[in-house]
């Protein structure tokens, strides 16, 4: 449950820590985890036609190359598509029991968070909300440990000249003040 400190809204530690648990449960999904695994899939797939098509052009196999080009083109719609329907399933799943002005963006690729965001800012500012608090994580389950996500949103709400902090408490999250 909700509880107000300083005219804000802070989740609990115990509510915090059920959402991180969901959170880490929806992104070991079977469905969602073969999703992103048959996007990787078609995307090697597309990056093996892509460098044999250019291996034909250079051999002067003209035919050969755009067949390959036009496969390639195909693995890519797919693993697109199959992006697009791992990263609508996460958010939704993770956004559940989201309110109006909260959005959790763990397990998305960054193009997709960004897409995300700019659609729940837009939507706020809308509403006439105050503030956004996306909830963007650490980085501690990406590559490196380096969060990918935080940065490309800071990127966006700067060019949109709106300003925002890192929560204090919670250095995964990110709050957008949209007036």
């Amino acid at each position: 449950m909700p509880y107000q400190e300083d005219g804000r809204e802070w989740w609990t530690k115990c509510e915090g820590d059920r959402n991180l648990e969901q959170n880490q449960i929806n992104q070991n999904n079977e469905h969602y985890v073969a999703l992103r695994a048959e996007a990787a899939r078609e995307g090697d797939l597309m990056a093996q036609c892509y460098r044999q098509g250019h291996e034909a052009y250079q051999k002067g196999q003209r035919a050969l190359a755009k067949q390959l080009s036009e496969k390639g083109s195909g693995h890519k719609r797919k693993m697109e598509r199959l992006n697009v329907e791992a990263g609508a399933w996460i958010f939704r799943e993770n956004n559940l029991v989201s309110k109006p002005g909260e959005l959790d963006l763990h397990g998305l690729y960054v193009k997709e968070a960004v897409m995300y965001a700019e659609d729940a800012i837009e939507k706020a500012q809308r509403r006439g909300d105050l503030e956004m608090r996306l909830l963007v994580g650490k980085g501690l389950h990406s590559d490196g440990h380096v969060a990918k996500i935080k940065p490309a949103l800071e990127e966006l709400v700067k060019r949109r000249s709106l300003p925002a902090d890192v929560d204090p408490g919670n250095a995964g999250l990110l709050i957008v003040r949209l007036r």
